[in-house]
């Protein structure tokens, strides 16, 4: 069996996913497609808007005064956007992989810094941030408990922690999901309870947990888009859908107070 970790530094380095059809623009997510019609053909500008709303989603609150830390920041083109549109003090984004630090090192601001790092061990000072937050990571990430105690302890008091991917909604589930999608049957993605990380994030110390599922928002829009890519519907590629809908998966965005 292929090691989980070396094809996720694959796909994220040589194989470069940011480059296949299924995304665009360089975003790296399945996108919210809440406000996008989806009764007609849908566009590459469709499909750059839908990752670029979910962005919205997850950095929706942060402000002037906040010092950001996005883990998992991939090609940076979402921390690039962030800088300009909402101004934050600063955006460092943290990624395991060093091909995509040295690619998102291609954003030119003051305010926008990339390093190597894991999620669980951020390289980063005890405090010094207002908010971390991370964008469809998660699902990779082998110790979600490690990620919890890592970001509380780089916030300061009271600062806003928020995770957006795909989580199973029910432990008894776990392993159904593997049977029907090749990436969570290589390991590359990982089957998370919710439960277990709400859990995690109180014993790391935060309150104020929160999770809201955005489901009816993510996979319908992300099925017509890899129909219209060609996908027939008996291939894994749809098979997102059909897990949503049989609830043995959904995308929710996680967030709470340190």
């Amino acid at each position: 069996m292929t090691d989980p970790v070396a094809l996720r530094a694959r796909m994220y380095g040589e194989d470069d996913l940011s480059s296949i059809p299924v995304f665009g623009g360089g975003f790296i997510n399945f996108g919210f497609w809440r406000d996008i019609p989806l009764t007609g053909e849908l566009t590459e500008q469709d499909r750059v808007r839908s990752q670029l709303d979910l962005y919205r989603q997850v950095y929706a609150g942060v402000g002037p005064a906040d010092r950001v830390v996005e883990v998992g920041s991939g090609l940076g083109v979402g921390a690039a956007w962030a800088v300009e549109e909402l101004g934050p003090v600063s955006i460092t984004g943290v990624d395991l992989n060093p091909a995509q630090v040295r690619r998102a090192r291609a954003q030119r601001d003051d305010r926008l810094e990339f390093v190597v790092g894991a999620a669980e061990a951020l390289p980063l000072p005890e405090a010094s941030a207002d908010v971390v937050l991370s964008l469809e990571a998660a699902q990779h990430i082998d110790d979600l408990r490690g990620f919890a105690i890592s970001a509380h302890r780089v916030l300061r008091p009271g600062g806003r922690f928020v995770v957006s991917t795909f989580f199973v909604p029910d432990a008894s589930t776990v392993g159904q999901v593997a049977q029907r999608l090749e990436t969570f049957a290589s390991g590359v993605d990982r089957e998370h309870p919710l439960p277990l990380f709400l859990d995690d994030l109180a014993f790391a110390g935060f309150t104020d947990v929160t999770a809201t599922s955005i489901g009816a928002h993510v996979w319908p829009g992300l099925d017509r888009w890899i129909a219209q890519l060609g996908f027939a519907e008996d291939t894994w590629p749809r098979h997102w859908l059909t897990c949503y809908q049989d609830g043995l998966l959904d995308y929710y965005v996680v967030t709470a107070r340190a």
